[in-house]
């Protein structure tokens, strides 16, 4: 992972810190659809059981994702954002 997709996971985590304490309001949402769900999938050339284990989810909780029941939150959506920009990066920072 390079220098700039690592500080913005760290800004995300401090963030998150400080919106659940209630310290501060968001000044950036983190939003992931269920397409962009599934293409991180299709760019990492995984099969969703693969995926889902590879991120720390079950089966279940994907595919609720990917079929919209569903929204990730917290780490997830932060890693999912990661995934979409490089994700070869999260390739590389998860088989570490």
């Amino acid at each position: 992972m390079n220098d700039k997709d690592f500080s913005e996971v760290v800004a995300c985590f401090k963030e998150a810190g400080q919106i659940k304490s209630v310290a501060e309001k968001p000044d950036r949402i983190c939003e992931i659809n269920p397409p962009a769900i599934k293409a991180v999938r299709a760019k990492l050339h995984l099969a969703q059981k693969e995926f889902a284990v590879m991120i720390g989810v079950s089966l279940a909780m994907l595919q609720s994702w990917e079929q919209g029941k569903s929204a990730p939150d917290g780490a997830a959506k932060a890693l999912l954002k990661v995934a979409t920009h490089n994700p070869q990066a999260v390739l590389d920072a998860l088989n570490s």
